[in-house]
Parts: C-alpha cells; structure tokens; sequence
C-alpha cells in the first residue's frame, strides 16, 4: 500500500471520528503547550536576569560576608558580617590602581513617606563614589557629595519609579521625605535604569549607619577599570582583605560568577518542572493506545475487507501506526501553537522566550509517543484471521 493511500485512509477514519480523535490529541496537546510553556518562562527568567547583569557590567566586584555558598542558608553568612570601614580603605590602598572605586553598600527596607503619600522601599546606602560603580545618571538634581557624607546629612536621591509614587508630576528636588523614622531632603532623581534602582531610594551609607543603627556593611563593591583582567584584580583584593579577615569571613563574587550560579538553578528547576509536565504526555501516549486499540476492535470487518483484497500485514500495521504518530503530531503541533499564541499574550508582562531546542525535542517526544503507544494496536490490527475479521460483527 501506498503511503498516498494510507494517508487518504488516516484522513477518512479522522473526518469520520472527528471528536473522538481530538480528545485523543487532547493529553498531546496539554502535554506539550505546558512542557513548551514553562520551558519557555524558565529561558525568559534567564535571559531577564543576564539582561539586567549587563546592564550594570561585567567588571563589578562584590564583596559579600561570610563564605557565600548558593545551597546554603544565605542568612547564615550575614551572621558573621564583619565588613566596615576599614576594609573599603584596605581595597582603596592595595588595589586602587586597578579599580575606578569601592563603596560599602548597605540595603534594608523601609516606608517612604511624603504628605499622604506612603510607600514601602528598597534604601540602598553608598558612599559618593556609588554613582560611578553602578553607572547610574542624574536626572534632575545632584548626588550628595564627599563632605555631605562625611557629616553623616539626611540627604537622598529618588529612583524613577519611587520619584512617580511620591510625588506624581511634582518637583521632589527640595522637598523633605520621611524615611524609618528621619526626616531626609530629595537632592535628587536618577534616571531610570532597573527595577532594582527604580525603585528605590539612595542615601549614604554614614547616614544609614546612624539612622538605622547599622554597624557593618551587607557588602562592598568594586568596579574594575577598563583593560583590567577582573579574576586577577579579584586575586589581590583577596589578599588585601586576608590582612583582616579570616578567609571564611569574606567572598568576593564577579557579575559573571553570580548570573552562572542564578542561571544554573533556574536551568535545573525548569528542567525540573518541564519533565514533571511531560508526565502528561505519557498520559497522552495511553490515550492513543486506549482508543487506537478501541478501533482496532470497532473495524475489524474493514481489516477483514482489506486483507481479502490483498493487503498484507504490513500494510495493516502501517495504516494504524501512521495514525497514531499523526495522532501525536498533531496534537504536538497544536500544543506549540498555543504556547506562541500564550508568548503573545503575556508579552506585555514578561517575555516568553522559546527556545528552538524546546520546539524539535516537542515535535520528536510527539512522534515518539505516537511511534511507541501505537505499536501494540497497530501489531493487534496486523494479525487478525481475515476470515473471522470478516465474520465479525
């Protein structure tokens, strides 16, 4: 038998059975459009978060308490900070030919108040030199300075978004906002940036320390001048902070060693909750065999008619694995085509990011299930007695 013929026979027994075979694409169909899906969130996760690390550069140091270890509890560290003032002055001596600047950096939040107007923030406190490191530009206004550091003024700039909550269309530079439980004076509105500088507020870190009772810093950072090799330079502030610290005391982390270990645990748990999805698809592939074998049953005088009139095995077996793979292909592609259509519409709030891996392994593990699930139908249909095929009823 012709593959021409066979199709026209698959076709026939579908437009037939219309219903019936569309549920049995429906375990595909499910099968695929969530395996597709949450692959795809787990890749557009990824590519956000390697789009804000570069936004902020790959030659940034950071310099975090204890030994950080992604598998462990992350508060654990914090329990043994020791960062202060004179490891910043360490950084500066012995490696500030290398660096364009260090900062302490501190983060917390708080509630921003102005008028009636009252938000809960993210407060990240530097010195004067934050601006440089993190690449961030004045909008309206100026960054506090060196001296308005040292004497430790209540003087903040507003990110974008924070700027819009607080005070709308109006003019912030000037004006007094209440942040914990001080009173602090807008200098200033950053351009906006990212979600972690748009939203929040930047003070320096001398008035922190007073405001909110901070002894020691959640971290240090550095950037790296330009032509400078960033392992080597992580190399000698190492030493330089072993003057004072223990070598458990202390971690120093590039942009490039953080987003590794961020997009490998989102690697793992999307893979993770992919193969948990694709258990549905074996549900699928049962469907097809329960139905196919249902088929087998309901047309056994047309396999009957068919081997009378010279139809081999083969051909029988061809025909009812031909339709349990187009089955499966089907169904496969109509699960892809709804993940595209559901990329669309949660563009405007994340981006959906389909990988073409994702859309081959679909269409393969689709035809795989049809292949695999179709077989023992297809093998029953093949070596039934065409004379009691044909008397039965």
């Amino acid at each position: 038998m012709r593959i021409t013929e066979v199709l026209k026979t698959v076709l026939n027994s579908f437009r037939i059975n219309k219903v019936r075979f569309f549920l049995t694409m429906l375990g595909v169909i499910i099968g695929v459009f969530a395996v597709i899906s949450l692959v795809s969130v787990g890749t557009g996760v990824e590519k956000f978060v390697s789009d804000r690390f570069n936004e902020i550069g790959s030659n940034l140091l950071l310099v975090a308490p204890g030994k950080v270890d992604f598998s462990d509890d992350p508060a654990k560290a914090f329990t043994r900070n020791k960062l202060d003032e004179k490891h910043v002055k360490l950084l500066e001596t012995y490696v500030g030919d290398k660096i364009v600047a260090v900062s302490p950096s501190i983060r917390l939040s708080s509630q921003a108040v102005y008028k009636s107007e009252a938000h809960t923030v993210s407060v990240i406190a530097g010195n004067y030199n934050y601006l440089r490191i993190y690449d961030l530009e004045v909008d309206k206004g100026v960054f506090f300075t060196r001296n308005q550091e040292r004497a430790k003024e209540n003087v903040a700039l507003l990110g974008s978004e924070i700027k819009k909550k607080l005070f709308n269309s109006a003019d912030a530079i000037g004006n007094k906002i209440t942040v914990g439980e001080d009173t602090f004076t807008v200098m200033g509105v950053l351009k906006a940036k990212n979600q972690r500088f748009d939203a929040a507020i930047i003070i320096p870190y001398t008035s922190a320390s007073t405001v909110f009772n901070i002894k020691n810093f959640s971290g240090l950072a550095m950037k790296v001048r330009d032509g400078e090799n960033v392992d080597f330079v992580a190399k000698n502030a190492q030493l330089a902070l072993l003057r004072d610290l223990k070598d458990t005391e202390f971690s120093i982390l590039s942009q490039a060693d953080i987003l590794e270990s961020i997009t490998n645990i989102l690697g793992i748990l999307t893979i993770g909750i992919a193969s948990i999805a694709g258990i549905s698809l074996v549900v699928g592939g049962i469907g097809i065999m329960n139905i196919m074998l249902v088929s087998v049953t309901e047309r056994t005088a047309e396999i009957g008619l068919r081997k009378a009139l010279g139809a081999t095995k083969k051909d029988i077996l061809l025909q009812f694995l031909f339709e349990s793979c187009v089955i499966g292909l089907v169904g496969g592609g109509i699960g892809i085509c709804l993940s595209f259509l559901l990329s669309l519409a949660v563009k405007p709030f994340i981006e959906l990011v389909i990988p073409g891996w994702a859309i081959f392994i679909a269409f393969g593990f689709s035809l795989l299930i049809g292949i695999v699930f179709g077989t023992y139908p297809a093998l029953n249909a093949s070596k039934k007695d065409p004379i009691e095929s044909l008397r039965y009823e």
